[in-house]
């Protein structure tokens, strides 16, 4: 398993590497979002990544994510507005890979509110997306209450209820270290129907990312993907909102 190095910016940006030059599909803005993130064993996680990708570690660690979002005004290139279907929440469960010395994001599970973009999703980046019942409310004391309880026919269920709130001024993740690592990947990988690779490339600005209080009442998203997290993560990180491009997914050489 391959150890996190820093890398030097792609094309004098922030970016490891340039971004693609085909035009971007997606357009959207993730707000109230939580990264909570949990140390996991190295050896459990490869053992369920699929070939050609490689778990990746940051000083022999291996890490497991879940991030609930709520994302905002998406917008396919090209096409009218998707009314209803532009504003939802988002719940992943993820872990950190490299391919072909590329560092991305690998999904164990996505859950959203939108019935259409979990269809969309699955057909076209062959995620695995489940249709969730889900609420992301705003408290007056600014916190941030999330609910999500998993309603796709024939997935395991799964359970987020959280409530977080940030706990300190936005701040760029230094280069090299393990939050950079953690937040700073800019392609996800996914299997495609004939077993291959795919990789779905994204680009924004540096997470602005804020430290945060989580308190969780369930969290059955790491059971229902084959391992069991703790009740309180090691990490946990805010980011009020950011402008995220995506582009359609590539087959992996």
């Amino acid at each position: 398993m391959q150890q996190h190095e820093p890398r030097i910016d792609g094309g004098g940006t922030h970016r490891p590497w340039p971004r693609p030059a085909a035009p971007p599909v997606m357009r959207m803005t993730w707000s109230e979002l939580l990264f909570a993130h949990w140390e996991c064993s190295p050896r459990l996680l490869a053992s369920q990544l699929p070939p050609g990708l490689e778990l990746d570690t940051c000083d022999g660690r291996a890490w497991v994510g879940v991030v609930p979002f709520r994302m905002r005004g998406v917008r396919l290139e090209g096409w009218p507005a998707l009314g209803w279907a532009e504003d939802f929440p988002e719940l992943n469960l993820r872990t950190y890979v490299r391919c072909g010395g590329r560092a991305g994001v690998w999904f164990f599970s996505l859950d959203a509110a939108s019935p259409l973009a979990v269809a969309g999703a699955r057909a076209w980046f062959h995620l695995p997306y489940f249709i969730a019942r889900m609420s992301c409310t705003t408290l007056t004391d600014g916190s941030t209450r999330y609910a999500s309880e998993r309603r796709h026919s024939g997935a395991p269920s799964a359970e987020l209820v959280a409530r977080y709130a940030p706990t300190s001024a936005p701040r760029r993740a230094q280069r090299g270290s393990l939050e950079h690592f953690l937040v700073e990947r800019y392609c996800l990988y996914s299997r495609a129907p004939n077993g291959g690779l795919l990789c779905g490339e994204i680009d924004h600005a540096p997470w602005p990312i804020q430290d945060a209080r989580v308190a969780f009442e369930r969290n059955s998203l790491g059971r229902a993907a084959g391992f069991e997290l703790a009740p309180e993560p090691a990490l946990a990180h805010y980011v009020r909102a950011l402008d995220v491009t995506a582009w359609a997914p590539a087959p992996v050489t």
